[in-house]
């Protein structure tokens, strides 16, 4: 796999392009085995390179004996979508500036049951994850906000309602901007879910920005330069408790527009943090020039991923119904895998001047 990918050899560069590339479900299938095994296939089991490939396109270890496919162990793992389905699911899921919802999805590959168009799209934001990223550095702003339904909470934010309290930090570039964040659901506002939330996201020595909520309150003892500023003392020299913490600010309020605006609101909490996992990898590559390298970020991870199955999906909360499919009855859309015809366009003229 390239360390620096280039647009027009490790991945289209546009629509025209995909569509050229990933006109079969074959050429998506070796796609797939070239970002899984750039260098030639690795045994999954006893890591042994190797092998050779067996007569119903598997693939079999000459150390372990072990036989597997391409799409074995990957969030592809059992698909009964075809593969030219799946790309072109995950081509309008990369490149959509906003996203795409399971409707605008189900929509846009004609596909017949909703269910499997939102099964689809929570596979993909299963993989949006890389267990090894880079924590925040430099300059953090850290806080907390609510995310969720329309319950009023108490004085400061932080009551207990229907909502989910979700922490947010975003790195603060000099002399202005927003570089990367990071965002996750907490149990509550206090230090045994915010210290957690603040070692596993910012890398030691950063500097932290946080209000003067108490929870805050072990930042330094953790190894960071810890800036508290009280929203109680702006008020009282009249200046807005907002600025004091613009960056999280900004983010919440991104979030949330965007949650209303390309989900319409319709995100429930057992699904809340994959769809914030969504929106800090498309926040987080808001500057890419190429959104051919953000559809080849998703499949790269899609590989590298343990295979998610529907009754896990199903099992924190069922889709809503748009659809009077049942989700046991899911459909499998046919493969847009299709032969290349003859302008066809042509073909009703050439009949009538027969």
């Amino acid at each position: 796999m390239a360390d620096h990918p280039r647009g027009g050899r490790d991945y289209p560069r546009s629509v025209g392009e995909f569509q050229a590339w990933f006109s079969t479900d074959a050429a998506c299938l070796d796609y797939l085995e070239w970002l899984r095994w750039p260098d030639g296939f690795v045994c999954p089991e006893c890591g042994v390179a190797g092998g050779w490939r067996l007569g119903d396109g598997r693939f079999m270890c000459p150390g372990c004996g072990h036989r597997t496919s391409v799409t074995a162990g990957t969030i592809f793992d059992r698909t009964r979508t075809p593969l030219t389905v799946w790309f072109t699911a995950c081509w309008e899921f990369a490149t959509a500036k906003d996203g795409i919802s399971a409707l605008g999805l189900q929509r846009a590959l004609e596909i017949g049951s909703y269910q499997t168009a939102w099964a689809m799209l929570h596979r993909l934001r299963s993989v949006l994850v890389r267990p090894e990223r880079d924590r925040l550095n430099g300059t953090v702003e850290v806080d907390e906000t609510y995310i969720g339904g329309e319950e009023a909470g108490l004085a400061g934010g932080r009551a207990k309602g229907k909502k989910s309290l979700v922490g947010i930090a975003v790195e603060i570039n000099e002399p202005k901007g927003l570089g990367r964040c990071r965002m996750a659901i907490l149990a509550d506002g206090s230090a045994a879910s915010l210290d957690p939330f603040v070692t596993a996201h910012v890398e030691p020595g950063a500097k932290v920005i946080t209000d003067a909520w108490q929870g805050y309150a072990g930042i330094k003892a953790l190894g960071y330069s810890h800036d508290r500023r009280s929203q109680r003392a702006a008020r009282a020299r009249g200046e807005d408790p907002a600025r004091l913490l613009p960056g999280v600010h900004r983010v919440a309020s991104l979030s949330k527009r965007w949650l209303l605006g390309t989900h319409q609101g319709a995100v429930g909490s057992a699904h809340l943090a994959s769809y914030l996992d969504e929106f800090v990898f498309r926040f987080n590559r808001r500057r890419s020039r190429s959104r051919g390298l953000v559809f080849y970020r998703v499949l790269e991870l899609a590989v590298g991923h343990d295979p998610v199955r529907y009754r896990d999906l199903i099992t924190k909360s069922a889709p809503r119904k748009v659809s009077p499919t049942p989700p046991s009855a899911r459909g499998h859309p046919p493969s847009i895998d299709r032969p290349l015809l003859d302008r066809p366009w042509r073909l009703s003229y050439l009949d009538n001047s027969g």
